[in-house]
């Protein structure tokens, strides 16, 4: 794969052949959602176009109580948000795609490991729903994995799920994924930075039907 690529309106036009968007509309809107370009360990991607998200999906610092200890990672699914638990009752927080109805995972895990730019092997399953998708697929900007990976274990080992950037900036705020947490590749590159492996993780449980 060559790692040099995604330059000018070629960044778009990669996102809009990306299997994900779903819709005609979608394709002629996709190009609003980038600006720019940054190289990253060899890989030029597309840089998000902030201007087009909604202000509450943005990365900020908010008030939050809770009884997980500071460097606590906590994803609230219903309301599509990810915590990164600070000191005095505050948090870093992050919009997030989440799992769609059938896919969700639940629960307490731990950060494993942590990869740039990782490979995307999709499990058996998703072959089954998903025939003629790739074996593996190396790192990059084309990759659903987006900039960063960390994957997540419990006592029982590896989860497969993973907390992963995005292609589909589109995609945030959404249950969208077969069960990972998505979120825009600057925001998991800034997770990724403050994060050690160890990190506790906890997944809360999506609730269908609020009132």
């Amino acid at each position: 794969m060559n790692r040099r690529i995604f330059l000018g309106s070629a960044l778009a036009a990669a996102a809009l052949a990306h299997p994900g968007i779903r819709s005609a509309a979608a394709q002629s809107n996709a190009s609003r959602y980038f600006k720019g370009s940054t190289t990253d360990g060899g890989y030029t991607y597309p840089n998000t176009n902030f201007d087009s998200i909604d202000d509450r999906w943005k990365r900020q610092m908010v008030k939050y109580f809770s009884d997980e200890p500071q460097g606590t990672v906590v994803i609230d699914t219903n309301n599509h948000y990810m915590y990164w638990i600070w000191e005095n009752n505050t948090a870093i927080r992050y919009g997030v795609g989440v799992g769609r109805e059938g896919f969700q995972w639940f629960g307490r895990a731990n950060v494993a490991r942590k990869q740039r730019w990782p490979t995307w092997t999709p499990p058996k399953e998703m072959h089954a729903r998903q025939p003629g998708l790739p074996q593996m697929m190396e790192g990059g900007p084309r990759n659903p994995m987006g900039a960063r990976g960390l994957y997540l274990h419990n006592d029982k080992g590896d989860t497969g799920y993973r907390l992963h950037g995005t292609a589909e900036p589109w995609s945030i705020g959404s249950d969208v994924s077969s069960g990972c947490i998505r979120m825009f590749n600057e925001d998991i590159i800034d997770l990724y930075r403050r994060v050690p492996v160890g990190t506790s993780v906890l997944v809360l449980e999506h609730i269908s039907d609020r009132a």
